[in-house]
């Protein structure tokens, strides 16, 4: 079989390498993949792998060998799960705790936009705590897990705030629930106190969102697109106090969630009409550089796809 591995010219570039067939432990399904989605995440590695590197998180596809234990679903479940860093392949074996059966009507493309942004959007609110009747700050809100975010802190029962890094990437986030949008040069001013923070961006953008939460507030980071150091008002704690700063790592919650609930939840709301994974930009598995490139250069708004 073969998967999109890592070459030694680097950048964007993975090309489909034959490797070996999957060799799944008791509890893992192998998985025949239709489709996988390009977080920024994976990007990131790109630059740090040798050459020959697999790569990948999230996969949606068919089982067509179902785990030696007996958990997990049968043989001929589309699903959608989340793999081990090697889900960009035309197989892959996946923990059966991982994965969620797609109900009907949920599409390869959707499903496979789903997995680590949603659980990432999900868990993050979550640290929150109760959100009815709160304001919330999302920043990055443009990206994939900031849109999710948005739609379910308003299924929540929040009221929403979003902020991006331009006019052209705040489009569409008054539709998904945002009760009030601005960019990151408006700053604090632009936007009311806020209950809770959401925060992607780090560096500056952290700095000026983190001067709208109110007392007893909670702020939840799950990532640093700005790759800078921690940065707080100069009286972040006098000013504010009893406000509560949490970091979100997807991979070291999961082991501590029902990972295979929660995302058969996330899977139940697509297919309700009530969660829309924002797909933006689909391209073929067999030419991924095109969509490797747009998410790179922060052209796609909302979530990119490769199809098998």
């Amino acid at each position: 079989m073969h998967a999109l591995t890592t070459q030694a010219d680097g950048g964007t570039r993975v090309r489909p390498t034959a490797v070996p067939e999957p060799e799944p432990r008791h509890d893992q399904a192998v998985v025949e993949v239709r489709a996988v989605s390009v977080n920024r995440g994976d990007l990131s590695l790109l630059g740090m792998l040798p050459p020959g590197s697999r790569l990948g998180f999230d996969v949606t596809g068919t089982v067509v060998r179902a785990a030696a234990d007996g958990s997990g679903p049968p043989a001929g479940t589309r699903v959608a799960g989340v793999a081990d860093r090697d889900g960009w392949s035309e197989r892959v074996a996946l923990s059966t705790a991982r994965l969620a059966p797609l109900p009907d009507g949920v599409g390869w493309t959707d499903a496979a936009a789903v997995p680590v942004a949603g659980l990432t959007a999900l868990y993050a609110l979550r640290q929150a705590g109760s959100v009815l009747g709160r304001a919330v700050l999302v920043t990055g809100a443009s990206g994939g897990v900031g849109r999710i975010a948005v739609q379910l802190a308003r299924a929540a029962g929040a009221e929403v705030h979003a902020w991006a890094g331009s006019p052209e990437r705040l489009k569409g986030l008054t539709g998904l629930g945002a009760a009030g949008t601005s960019t990151y040069e408006a700053g604090p001013g632009a936007t009311p106190p806020v209950h809770v923070l959401v925060d992607s961006v780090g560096g500056e953008v952290l700095r000026s969102a983190y001067q709208l939460v109110r007392q007893r507030g909670v702020v939840v980071c799950y990532g640093n697109t700005t790759r800078s150091d921690l940065s707080l008002p100069f009286d972040w704690g006098n000013a504010r106090p009893g406000v509560r700063i949490r970091y979100l790592h997807l991979f070291d919650e999961m082991p501590r969630r029902t990972v295979g609930d929660d995302l058969a939840l996330l899977l139940r709301l697509v297919a309700e009409k009530a969660l829309d994974p924002q797909v933006a930009l689909v391209g073929e598995w067999s030419d991924p550089e095109p969509v490797l490139r747009s998410v790179g250069d922060r052209q796609v708004n909302g979530k990119a796809v490769l199809v098998r």
